[in-house]
């Protein structure tokens, strides 16, 4: 069964979510831009303000979802396209000045080999801007875990249920920096960041993990079963963080960003 994004539940926390992105962009290099991709653009809006902030004259978003392609290219420009691609299998020839991938890295595994190939696809002097979730422990992605171990959800799973990306795939801060080091970047900068989201009601929180980590059960579970498993997972999230309002949502996330001798 294929399941795709849906733009609009995901861009209802549009600015929480951009948070994190210019954060990134703080670390990016003015000068000298002239190409660039997003690896991962999503709906592209932000894709095309990088493109705008940093002076890239040439910027490509990649993303492998229609439903984020056909929003995206709402944004498409001369100087800005956006292109179907899997951004695990991605590389180019040494010829970018800059390779950002904001909250997607998290979704494919062995991040070394994946940066290795990116790093490759760096002109002399580019830059690698990525930054990836580091959330796993927090409840809103433990509870929907434990759901999926339950039945009738089970079943569908095989008895084996999607795993959480972000558990499988990220590794720790000192990780990167020591990938990027050995890959040959300079001045390597990393760092884990809370990002504190207030929300009216820990129910919100329901709908930002609808709009990303739960989309990897929907994938798999029938769409009569879409409905009861948020049911259920709303119900096993709030036992553990509580019904009361207002609700700070802390978020870790980790920054990467280096610099190609």
């Amino acid at each position: 069964m294929t399941v795709d994004w849906e733009p609009d539940r995901y861009e209802r926390f549009k600015a929480q979510r951009a948070e994190p992105f210019w954060d990134l962009m703080e670390l990016v290099h003015r000068g000298g831009i002239e190409r660039a991709v997003d690896l991962g653009c999503g709906t592209g809006e932000l894709t095309v303000a990088a493109a705008d902030q940093l002076g890239v004259r040439r910027m490509t978003g990649v993303d492998s979802s229609p439903a984020m392609l056909e929003r995206a290219s709402r944004h498409g420009r001369v100087e800005v396209t956006f292109v179907d691609g899997d951004i695990a299998r991605w590389t180019s020839d040494g010829d970018h000045d800059l390779v950002l991938a904001n909250a997607a890295l998290q979704w494919v595994p062995d991040h070394r080999g994946v940066l290795e190939r990116w790093v490759a696809a760096l002109a002399p002097q580019g830059q690698l801007a990525v930054q990836v979730p580091a959330n796993h422990d927090h409840p809103s992605h433990l509870a929907s875990v434990d759901v999926a171990h339950r039945e009738p959800f089970a079943s569908s799973f095989g008895g084996d249920p999607p795993a959480d990306p972000v558990a499988a795939n990220v590794l720790t801060p000192e990780s990167y920096a020591t990938t990027l080091y050995e890959l040959g970047l300079e001045e390597p900068h990393v760092r884990l960041q809370v990002y504190g989201h207030v929300f009216d009601s820990p129910a919100d929180v329901v709908e930002w993990t609808r709009g990303t980590s739960l989309t990897r059960f929907f994938k798999q579970l029938p769409p009569e079963m879409h409905e009861p498993f948020v049911d259920a997972y709303r119900d096993e999230l709030l036992s553990r963080i509580g019904t009361e309002g207002p609700y700070f949502y802390a978020f870790k996330r980790i920054l990467i960003w280096g610099r190609k001798a």
